[in-house]
């Protein structure tokens, strides 16, 4: 049986996505961190089918738990690419429980992979707001930026090497008299 956290091991918080549950305490890999609970909808009921809110978590094809529910901290937990959490859903039981995949330090911001249709549905459309898509981005934005400047350098190379073969060409043009001739073959008509 896996470890249980205790209740005070956790916290809601600022998070950059808006409010977050974040680790008070170390909590180690295996251990259950949170129950994700809410009223039990069935599909088959066209009113509990009609109902939407980003706090929905499919249990299976008939049972979905609405986690709206304000005691259902677990709601607080965001999504990440690289998480340190994941959910453990048991639908014949119809529970949901966030256990730690990695060690959690005090101050960590508890996350889980959300699955890729919420993903697609909610999340993609507006940019994933994980640290490692974030830190991805940043990347891109800094190569985006570095190939910006390397075609500009070279633009400005060609722009000074034109500017120095037009030079070269008026150089040619000697003075007579401090009157500029037109040369032919580099000489000079008198």
């Amino acid at each position: 049986m896996p470890a249980i956290a205790p209740s005070k091991s956790y916290r809601v918080g600022r998070s950059k996505t808006g409010l977050g549950l974040f680790a008070t305490m170390p909590i180690k890999k295996g251990t259950r961190i949170i129950r994700y609970f809410g009223p039990i909808l069935d599909s088959r009921i066209p009113a509990h089918d009609e109902i939407e809110n980003k706090y929905l978590f499919e249990l299976n094809g008939r049972w979905t738990i609405d986690g709206s529910v304000r005691k259902n901290l677990a709601r607080y937990i965001n999504h990440s690419c690289r998480p340190n959490a994941e959910s453990d859903v048991r639908p014949r039981e119809r529970k949901v429980f966030i256990r730690a995949i990695k060690n959690i330090e005090p101050g960590d911001e508890i996350n889980y992979d959300y699955g890729t249709d919420y993903f697609k549905a909610y999340l993609k459309p507006i940019g994933c707001k994980c640290p490692s898509c974030e830190t991805k981005r940043k990347k891109l934005r800094a190569e985006a930026r570095a190939e910006r400047a390397k075609v500009k350098a070279r633009s400005e190379r060609k722009a000074q090497k034109a500017g120095a073969k037009s030079a070269s060409k008026g150089a040619k043009k000697k003075k007579l008299n401090g009157h500029a001739v037109a040369t032919k073959n580099g000489r000079a008509r008198a």
